[in-house]
């Protein structure tokens, strides 16, 4: 598809998008005039005392009863909905334990199946790139035969040493 022909289509597409949107809120407006209708018949003021305080008092009526109500569904929605997550979560508690976790050893192959699975044969040798190290034997130990020999030798040479002195 080309390119304009996507812009084409995005633009066609974001048009259509806009004329619902505003259906929606025209929809919505009506809604709220409807209901308004219904719930809030037009107020006609009277022109006498009495029949002013008698609608004042029906007004005041209706408000203390919408309260209430609002009130009453205020506390319930919160008072239930929230000992329902308070039992929900002491029932989570109480079911699940966290069990001890113990160390296990395992070779690096038995990681590697566990993870892998028993498909794939996977033998990990760690030494196999190792590099090979010769030895080197230290002088000193090669010449160190008798220990006794080192001795003597040395007693004859503090000997000599007491001699010349």
């Amino acid at each position: 598809m080309s390119t304009s022909r996507r812009n084409q289509l995005k633009s066609l597409l974001l048009q259509i998008a806009e004329t619902m949107l505003e259906e929606e809120a025209q929809e919505a407006e009506r809604e709220k005039m409807k209901h308004m209708e219904e719930n809030c018949p037009s107020l006609s003021v009277p022109g006498c005392m009495q029949e002013l305080q008698d609608l004042c008092r029906k007004l005041h009526k209706q408000i203390d009863l919408v309260d209430d109500e609002r009130y009453d569904t205020e506390m319930k929605v919160t008072n239930m909905e929230i000992d329902d997550l308070k039992l929900m979560v002491q029932d989570l508690k109480g079911k699940f334990k966290k069990p001890a976790l113990k160390r296990v050893r395992r070779s690096a192959d038995a990681m590697l199946a566990a993870l892998l699975g028993s498909k794939h044969k996977v033998a990990m040798d760690l030494r196999a790139n190792l590099k090979q190290v010769k030895k080197e034997v230290k002088e000193e130990e090669k010449q160190t035969g008798d220990w006794r020999k080192n001795i003597e030798d040395k007693a004859g040479m503090e000997e000599d040493v007491r001699d010349r002195g």
